[in-house]
């Protein structure tokens, strides 16, 4: 493997050297060997209990570790310099001459940046991030990776003492809004620029050379965020903290703390019970989107002016309801838009937000109508049934407009509509037998996670929580 570690090489001022302090007792606990292949990772370093580089102990050849200096608002709060306060970027792996990887420790150890934190993590916040990263990898979404999990006998102090456990993250970049915004707040306003630019050579060369590059690079950037939380709010997927420190200038989901996916339909949900306003509930986040990039916008404004930047402000919103649009017809199984469409949609959805359908099951249920039959398979789904009835005849008679043969429109909707979603009892289950250092669960369950659309996934991960699950509550510690 080749690591060319551009960030420590091009941004000197932008970091700090920094070593991961080994976990102590660490060892490999469990990997993702899928990736392992992509990346070309030598199946040594994972025999036995692992090499050192899984929780901080060693280095592989051409590493250059660091911690990356950020700001950002937090809860819509100015919260000044943050960093990487558990994390270290241990180097850039060079897949090809144009593409690269970030090598990211999290739980790696205290770094400059650490504030009152300890700079570890434990098995819970771990195993939740593991998971969830390869479970919307495999719905399509885009997000950083998880490459491996090490344990250690190292107690750490959150509300109780826990196990210390590091994640191996493997990501395209780890450039954040935030990296701008500390920059621009410092008034450093030559590195706002400096950044731009690595930002352009390394993730948009196409337009290195255009007259209007930061307009257009800007409003990629835009266009991506709002491509990534439409995907969100159509597998019902809440993040659970869009701080801008949290947002990626790539449109990867990134920083998995308190999340959550829908169970019962609940537009206000909210997956982290410290926050308690609900500034970041699941419908929330299309508007935290674009107040995020707001904040972007506000740390470039030495590089466009206030026209250009809101020009490219301004492709948030049908980007969003574009490809919004598009997956929930999709969920639907529409393949042309008709103008009826929107209100069937928003009328399914007032009746599952009525009723607390389940959102996942109920789409998956809705992927066996067949439109010859006057009665749907979900019909018995619902406890006001004449309201349900009603809203199926124009449901059905709309789907008749799409001449499209069932069994075509059944695959179909059963791609765009998983029979599996990450739900938070499946990972507390995986949680509770990892902290005894057992990985059987978290195998099983990452096995079925890289397969959410099939009908071939285990009963025991596509039916309903149990009541306890529903009631799981997760924090920004988590």
């Amino acid at each position: 493997m080749l690591f060319d570690n551009s960030w420590q090489r091009e941004l000197p001022g932008f970091y700090t050297a920094q070593m991961p302090t080994a976990l102590k007792g660490g060892r490999l606990f469990y990997h993702n060997a899928p990736l392992a292949q992509t990346l070309g990772v030598d199946p040594a370093l994972f025999a036995g209990e692992g090499h050192g580089v899984w929780h901080g102990a060693a280095l592989l050849s051409g590493m250059e570790p660091l911690a990356q200096v950020y700001s950002g608002h937090q809860f819509g709060v100015w919260a000044g310099q943050l960093g990487d306060g558990r994390g270290i970027l241990l180097g850039e792996q060079r897949l090809s001459a144009e593409h690269k990887v970030d090598w990211h420790l999290k739980g790696a150890g205290l770094t400059p940046y650490s504030r009152m934190g300890d700079g570890r993590a434990v098995i819970r916040s771990t195993v939740r991030e593991f998971l969830a990263s390869e479970a919307l990898h495999h719905l399509g979404i885009p997000t950083t990776r998880a490459l491996a999990i090490a344990i250690g006998d190292e107690p750490v102090y959150r509300e109780t003492p826990e196990r210390g456990a590091t994640l191996m993250r493997i990501a395209e970049s780890h450039l954040r809004f935030g990296h701008f915004e500390h920059f621009f707040y410092s008034q450093q306003q030559e590195k706002v620029e400096q950044l731009a630019d690595y930002a352009l050579r390394h993730h948009w060369p196409h337009l290195v050379n255009e007259a209007d590059k930061y307009l257009l690079w800007f409003t990629d950037v835009v266009e991506r965020t709002a491509r990534l939380i439409a995907q969100w709010q159509s597998v019902g997927f809440a993040h659970g903290v869009m701080n801008t420190d949290n947002m990626s200038l790539l449109g990867l989901t990134i920083d998995y703390g308190p999340y959550g996916f829908l169970d019962d339909y609940q537009p206000g949900f909210i997956c982290n019970h410290s926050d308690y306003q609900g500034r970041y509930s699941f419908e929330n986040q299309p508007m935290i989107g674009l107040w995020n990039l707001n904040r972007l916008a506000h740390a470039l404004s030495g590089l466009l002016n206030v026209e250009q930047l809101k020009q490219a402000l301004s492709r948030y919103e049908p980007e969003l309801m574009r490809v919004w649009g598009e997956r929930m017809r999709a969920k639907l199984g529409f393949t042309q838009p008709d103008s009826g469409d929107n209100a069937l949609l928003v009328e399914l959805l007032s009746l599952m937000a009525q009723e607390h359908s389940d959102y996942t099951l109920t789409f998956r249920l809705l992927s066996d109508t067949q439109p010859q039959d006057a009665r749907s398979p979900l019909r018995d789904e619902f406890m006001d049934r004449d309201a349900f009835d009603r809203w199926y005849q124009r449901y059905r008679a709309r789907l008749l407009q799409e001449e499209v043969a069932d069994e075509a429109r059944q695959q179909r909707m059963k791609a765009a509509n998983p029979a599996l979603v990450l739900r938070n009892y499946l990972a507390q289950q995986a949680i509770d037998e990892a902290e005894k250092g057992e990985s059987g669960a978290l195998a099983r369950l990452h096995q079925a996670l890289q397969q959410p659309f099939s009908d071939e996934t285990a009963a025991e991960y596509r039916q309903r929580p149990p009541d306890w699950g529903k009631t799981l509550e997760v924090s920004c510690s988590s």
